[in-house]
């Protein structure tokens, strides 16, 4: 695809939107079809943000095409198109394996229910009366409520219970038990809808997809474009700058992380004291580190599962799973079916949680030593699935919160974005200064895939809104 060069693009858009995640591209997508003029910045030499992928051995590896709710299928239709929407498929094997319990669901709510009642012996009451506490959670209740003090409410001492509920949500945006209850509700309840979906022909496909309707509404899209500054006078935005060229524009909507956003590419000299208070107590998500393993071509690996969450972990602890030797981790398996566009291909990506600052204090030999440590030891995983693995493997890679960093610029490697009170600040930040918006990961929420698209049709009707007003 031909994108625009930056000594080609116009002097003034309507809307320069920084970044393009999933979330960017959605608010620069709806913003066109809106009818306004649009461009999309991006420091990196591909779109997709996080929703990434990259070759290597032959293999394409897909960055973090996990899974995603049903939801996607009606977001995608609505602001995507059908292309889009016809591709998005069901993974029919999610299966856990831990010493408290092994078990594979197609991860939806009958099966949730039925798999509680038959396997864990939970009556039927509680587990009705548990649903439909979750399914009725919304932004504006109670935060005082734990997700623990939830679990103990309706599964007191059933840390089998706990881990089975929480393992996969922690994998997905890095929450914790003792955060608000209503971040794990409502994510759990978007997953409870119909399981567990992902892109068939990958991220790649995907990504093009997007990149192509965008091209079609007239945004110009321009990357290898680092935004060094959000320009600000008077409170109001008046552009951007990208390697000393100004760019001016009416509204800017920046989907780099809030924090980046506040701290470097607008200055907390620009905002009021009381919002800097609140500011300072959001609190940046955790990374994630992962291995990536590429199949020899005319290798077979059997079907050990689509998702796979293993852990030789006696209990769930969100502690425990960010741990640089944890063992607990993810792998997601892409068999050929996930590409049947392509030659047959199988690659297995390993993801575990991280904490950034474990990884950015070392040294260069301690840092190459450490993730040799952690292949090894999603190896020795992988081998009790498929035996004699390491014999059928041609290539392999590896990403730590450092690696994400670098080709996100997400604050410590973010691969969550912020805790909850994040969300505030996001929603908020046009407030503080006219025409300047925020999209992204924040609030737990508002994180993954679907989580990132619908933030930004949110943000895009906001935006639409000020421009005409």
């Amino acid at each position: 695809m031909q994108y625009t060069p930056l000594d080609k693009v116009q002097p003034q858009y309507d809307v320069v939107v920084i970044g393009s995640g999933l979330g960017g591209m959605t608010c620069a997508n709806r913003l066109a079809e809106a009818g306004h003029t649009v461009l999309l910045l991006e420091h990196h030499v591909q779109l997709g943000g996080l929703a990434t992928w990259f070759k290597r051995g032959g293999h394409i590896f897909d960055v973090s095409l996990h899974g995603f709710p049903y939801g996607m299928v009606k977001t995608c239709k609505k602001y995507w198109g059908r292309a889009i929407r016809d591709s998005i498929i069901q993974l029919q094997h999610i299966v856990f394996d831990n010493p408290q319990f092994s078990l594979t669901t197609t991860f939806s709510k009958d099966d949730f229910i039925r798999i509680l009642q038959e396997r864990f012996g939970v009556s039927q009451t509680v587990v009705s009366e548990f649903f439909a506490t979750v399914d009725a959670m919304n932004f504006y209740d109670d935060q005082r409520l734990t997700t623990r003090e939830l679990f103990a409410q309706f599964f007191p001492g059933r840390s089998d219970i706990h881990r089975l509920l929480m393992e996969p949500i922690t994998y997905a945006n890095g929450s914790t038990l003792d955060e608000p209850a209503i971040t794990y509700g409502i994510v759990f309840s978007n997953f409870m809808n119909r399981g567990v979906f992902t892109f068939e022909g990958g991220t790649d496909k995907l990504i093009g997809l997007m990149a192509a309707e965008l091209l079609n509404k007239g945004v110009d899209i321009c990357t290898g474009a680092r935004v060094e500054r959000i320009l600000v006078e008077d409170g109001v935005t008046r552009g951007v700058v990208v390697k000393g060229r100004e760019i001016k524009a009416t509204a800017v909507i920046s989907n780099a992380g809030i924090t980046n956003t506040i701290d470097n590419l607008v200055g907390p000299e620009q905002f009021a004291a009381d919002f800097l208070g609140r500011f300072s107590k959001v609190q940046v998500n955790n990374s994630s580190c992962q291995v990536y393993f590429g199949i020899r071509k005319g290798e077979s690996i059997g079907n050990i599962g689509d998702l796979l969450f293993t852990s030789t972990a006696a209990e769930f602890s969100s502690e425990e799973m960010r741990r640089m030797d944890t063992k607990s981790r993810t792998f997601s398996v892409y068999y050929p079916k996930t590409r049947p566009q392509a030659p047959p291909d199988y690659t297995i990506v390993a993801s575990m949680n991280a904490d950034y600052d474990d990884w950015a204090k070392l040294s260069p030999e301690a840092y190459r030593l450490a993730k040799e440590a952690m292949i090894e030891r999603c190896f020795d995983d992988l081998e009790r699935y498929v035996p004699g693995v390491r014999a059928k493997v041609d290539t392999i890679e590896s990403a730590t919160p450092r690696t994400f960093h670098r080709y996100t610029l997400h604050t410590k490697g973010t691969s969550f974005g912020t805790k909850f009170e994040g969300l505030d600040i996001s929603r908020s930040l046009h407030k503080q200064i006219d025409g300047l918006f925020h999209v992204g990961s924040v609030g737990i929420i508002m994180s993954g895939w679907l989580g990132a698209i619908n933030y930004g049709v949110i943000v895009a009707n906001d935006v639409d809104s000020y421009l005409r007003s």
